[in-house]
């Protein structure tokens, strides 16, 4: 077999048995003597097309809620499995009244917006585009700012798959495994994940151009938008120590510390002189509704709950998700420092976000989101990829038919109780395949098909091919395997490019 050259390309159609097989739909794997690069449709922005035709895709499988599932009807938007937050918290959140999020009180129970601030500031820049008319029948603003909503969300999924596809230099075809995503265009609309993960991606690929001072801020600014993209300064936290390079890492820190604080301060600190009270309040409501939320769909809190009938509260919940949380990053604290090489930075990224996904007390069907890019970089492997996401939309059809199964009165229709159990052990199943897969490269590098393919960590910026300062174990060693690979080049880790 050739060897693929450090500044060619990968080529999937060629490198991945999947893809060549798909490849047929559209004329068979790339020839020998192709001609690339002499075109204007670069991979890049091919891939920003499909991610365009996808969630367009995605957007019309919601037209029986669009035209009427969200309003009329119990269990409509359920057995068309259309459902969306957007039209429904438009009027639920003071926004359809001109209510400012985290300043102005809320009827009923909520009180207050349950977003992360960056959130909130996207949504309400939404209703400004919405016009604010109708009466109690009239749901044309709802369907508008579902509308004005799914704009600026795929600009967000262009900029996910785009990001992918630069991040990895010498895979650009990767960002295919995002844009074709079926999860992702069954999802993308039910929230405003897109927004948080548009920036951990553009956060990524700056760190994966050594620049950390605008990973962090990137980072910062999903943070501020969504909690979990916190998490992946973990993972460059024990990078960064086991490379030695600090210095990176403070930048990043400092970056991500400051963004969120630019974003969050005006509110947290800001006097409402009409209530007399401070907005922090209002600010805080994310966090307290996180915490106080009870054990919810999809979750294995729920299953564990459900099928061996052990009552679960909130409290409890808290307490085991926090402790296996601790306990799971020290073993990828381990898993990093033990390896026989430094891990690519979005293995652990997407092992630590998997791990609080398990975890969690909720597991929300767009969630599916967090992980997409983040098992794009980490494992580019169509066959397994396909599997995942096989079994998330699995689950995702399952929450819907369970809850129009439940919400039908007598009639019944839709999955039954055991049904919707065995779609929450899917998606755990799936997830845990792919986190399985992950660790196996991570614990044989030369399994890796990244590095297989000549690279040492793409993503990792200043960390790309640095030698190690601190390992646990033999950090070194010729790999166990490496006769089911003899025709594949071998990856010279710790040395710089000649």
């Amino acid at each position: 077999m050739k060897s693929v050259g450090q500044d060619e390309r990968v080529r999937p159609t060629r490198r991945d048995e999947v893809a060549a097989a798909g490849s047929e739909l559209i004329g068979g794997p790339i020839g020998r003597r192709a001609l690339l690069g002499t075109s204007w449709l670069t991979p890049v922005r091919l891939i920003a097309l499909v991610a365009i035709g996808v969630f367009a895709l995605g957007m019309v499988q919601k037209l029986p809620c669009y035209n009427g599932g969200w309003f009329f009807g119990a269990t409509s938007q359920y057995t068309h499995a259309c459902y969306s937050d957007i039209p429904h918290l438009y009027g639920g959140r003071g926004f359809a009244d001109g209510l400012i999020p985290y300043f102005d009180r809320l009827p009923g129970d909520m009180e207050y917006l349950e977003y992360p601030v960056l959130t909130g500031l996207f949504m309400e820049a939404a209703s400004w585009l919405t016009p604010h008319r109708g009466g109690p029948q009239d749901h044309a603003p709802e369907q508008i700012y579902w509308l004005v909503n799914s704009g600026m969300l795929m600009v967000c999924a262009v900029v996910v798959a785009v990001c992918v596809a630069r991040t990895h230099r010498r895979r650009p075809w990767d960002g295919l495994l995002v844009a074709l995503a079926p999860a992702a265009a069954l999802t993308a609309t039910i929230n405003w994940d897109l927004l948080a993960i548009a920036l951990t991606a553009a956060g990524m690929l700056m760190w994966s151009r050594s620049r950390p001072v605008a990973a962090g801020i990137l980072i910062g600014l999903a943070t501020a938008a969504k909690l979990y993209p916190a998490l992946l300064l973990g993972p460059l936290l024990l990078l960064c120590w086991r490379a030695g390079t600090w210095r990176p890492f403070l930048k990043s820190l400092a970056g991500a510390v400051g963004s969120w604080l630019v974003v969050n301060l005006p509110v947290m600190i800001a006097y409402d002189d009409r209530a007399g009270l401070h907005i922090r309040e209002g600010w805080a409501k994310f966090y307290t509704f996180s915490q106080e939320r009870p054990i919810d769909f999809g979750s294995i809190w729920l299953l564990i709950s459900q099928r061996f009938d052990v009552p679960l509260d909130k409290d409890t919940a808290n307490t085991w998700a926090t402790l296996l949380m601790i306990v799971g990053c020290g073993a990828l604290a381990m898993l990093t420092l033990y390896a026989p090489r430094r891990p690519r930075f979005a293995q652990l990224a997407f092992l630590v976000v998997a791990l609080f996904i398990l975890t969690n007390k909720v597991y929300s069907p767009q969630y599916v989101l967090w992980l997409v890019p983040l098992a794009a970089l980490a494992r580019p492997r169509w066959r397994d990829f396909l599997i995942w996401q096989a079994c998330e939309v699995m689950y995702f059809l399952g929450i819907w038919l369970y809850l129009a199964y439940t919400g039908n009165e007598d009639k019944h229709q839709g999955l039954p109780l055991e049904g919707y159990q065995l779609a929450i052990v899917l998606h755990l199943l799936g997830t845990l395949y792919l986190c399985a897969v992950v660790v196996r490269d991570i614990l044989m590098p030369e399994r890796d098909v990244v590095r297989r393919d000549g690279d040492d960590d793409p993503s990792g910026g200043v960390l790309d091919r640095a030698p190690d300062v601190f390992v646990l174990g033999r950090g070194h060693h010729a790999p166990r395997h490496a006769m089911h690979f003899q025709a594949e080049p071998q990856v010279r880790w710790g040395v710089a490019r000649d």
